[in-house]
């Protein structure tokens, strides 16, 4: 019987020798690579040399990458999102059940703040964008991103029309780009370089108490866990002239307090930014008086990576007092006169139909839920990041979905007595998209400048010295409740 003959045995031994050797060497070569990427795997997660090399260079790599990426088109960042409804302005009016007044607003789309009346017309506009404020010689960030993906994040007015506001920039990080102060024109007054972010919080007394964060590589005692280099909150203390007075790091305060235990707790997703400070209020005597932790003078903070709120003394810089409760990736906690917590819950809303989020008020005593707006079926609530909302002198509360771009306002029942939605849009891949609301308030008009309660369509007509709160154009509901 004949055998076939092997494909290779005709050929020289010399070649058959060659093609062994290749496919030997490609085999080796492979199993080097193999071995490579597990030792570097091993020395990465385990922070032995040249892990921590490592792993700095992948992390600043893809930071470009993502600042590049996201650089592209401002409209696939977290700035906008597509409408819910094409209805804009106020979609629900006033009702006799409404708190009156006038709402300062910030959005996505620009860096802008709107005062806006109770039918939505807008009285009064501050906008400056960064480019007009940075410069190389500033300070803080080395180079900003292009002015469509820098907003106002939080404001404030001032009775004279002056405008304090923070800078943020989507797409880098760290992403809190400073503070400015404006007058009612939106001529800069003065501004602060550092990486402010998120909120402020501005004291009887003048002082301004900021949230900074910046890149510190350093290994804290006894949580090593977190990463190196890392995202860390500071608070900053300002005067009313923009000066920097005082500076605490946070995560070391938190980790010295009898409170550590919450940094335990830090997800593996956190680890290179295991607070998240978003908010810091000032506390006044009122709240004080009702709640046996904290004094006046004392700050309240939100840390959304530790799921805690805590009060720090801003003198002694010691914690005194925190807490987890019943929220996930919660914004803007808030103290009430009566001593209760009111923040807004972004995550843990698991019984909503369509909704995530949900508003609640806690009594820090027990922990308990005590009121709580969820949305409805046909109006969830839905906000993954940012949001805020405010307890007004009615007892109503009002509510900043910013994913929604969407600022509701709520009676104690649940009742929606008004509703606002960003009349901006733009239409991108074939959708209408809406830009966030990055933050709102309700204030009381008598407490500010007359002017800047005329629209600019009767400004032109109307004698700026006989203004008073009495001769302005306010709805009838404004007038009844402040």
């Amino acid at each position: 019987m004949t055998m076939k003959a092997d494909n290779n045995s005709d050929l020289p031994a010399e070649e058959n020798k060659s093609r062994g050797d290749t496919f030997f060497a490609a085999v080796s070569l492979v199993g080097c690579a193999v071995i490579l990427f597990l030792a570097g795997a091993v020395v990465t997660i385990g922070g032995f040399f040249p892990g921590p090399e490592i792993r700095r260079a992948y992390d600043g790599g893809m930071a470009l990458y993502e600042k590049a990426t996201m650089t592209q088109n401002v409209h696939t960042s977290d700035l906008w999102f597509p409408e819910r409804t094409p209805e804009k302005g106020v979609t629900i009016p006033a009702t006799e059940r409404s708190q009156g007044g006038v709402t300062l607003y910030t959005t996505g789309d620009q860096p802008s703040a709107y005062l806006v009346d109770m039918d939505g017309q807008v009285l009064h506009q501050w906008t400056k964008p960064f480019s007009q404020v940075w410069s190389a010689d500033w300070g803080g960030v080395a180079e900003p991103q292009p002015d469509e993906f820098v907003y106002f994040r939080h404001a404030h007015v001032y009775p004279n029309g002056d405008l304090l506001a923070i800078y943020e920039g989507v797409g880098d990080t760290p992403y809190g780009y400073g503070l400015v102060k404006i007058d009612k024109d939106s001529n800069v007054i003065w501004s602060y370089p550092g990486r402010a972010h998120h909120q402020f919080s501005v004291g009887p007394d003048g002082n301004i108490y900021t949230l900074t964060h910046e890149i510190v590589d350093d290994v804290l005692p006894s949580f090593e866990h977190l990463e190196s280099p890392r995202l860390e909150d500071f608070l900053v203390v300002l005067s009313p002239d923009g000066e920097e007075l005082k500076k605490i790091r946070l995560l070391p305060a938190m980790a010295a307090s009898k409170f550590r235990h919450i940094l335990y707790a830090t997800s593996g997703f956190a680890l290179g930014d295991p607070l998240h400070a978003n908010a810091v209020k000032y506390i006044t005597a009122e709240q004080a008086a009702n709640f046996p932790w904290a004094e006046e003078g004392d700050l309240l903070f939100s840390f959304r990576e530790a799921n805690g709120v805590a009060i720090l003394n801003p003198e002694t810089e010691e914690v005194h007092w925190a807490t987890r409760g019943p929220w996930l990736g919660q914004h803007d906690a808030d103290l009430l006169d009566n001593g209760h917590l009111l923040l807004f819950d972004n995550y843990a809303n698991y019984q909503g139909e369509d909704g995530s989020s949900r508003v609640l008020e806690i009594d820090p005593e027990t922990m308990g839920i005590v009121w709580q707006y969820a949305g409805t079926k046909d109006q969830p609530l839905e906000s993954r990041i940012r949001s805020d909302q405010q307890r007004l002198a009615n007892g109503n509360t009002m509510i900043t979905e910013s994913n929604g771009g969407r600022i509701l306002e709520v009676t104690p029942e649940g009742e929606i007595v008004w509703e606002f939605m960003n009349p901006v849009r733009t239409e991108f891949n074939g959708q209408t998209i809406i830009p966030i609301v990055a933050w709102a308030e309700r204030l009381d008009p008598t407490t500010l400048d007359p002017s800047l309660l005329v629209p600019p369509s009767r400004q032109a007509s109307l004698d700026p010295a006989a203004l008073t709160p009495a001769s302005l154009p306010l709805d009838d509901t404004t007038k009844e409740t402040n």
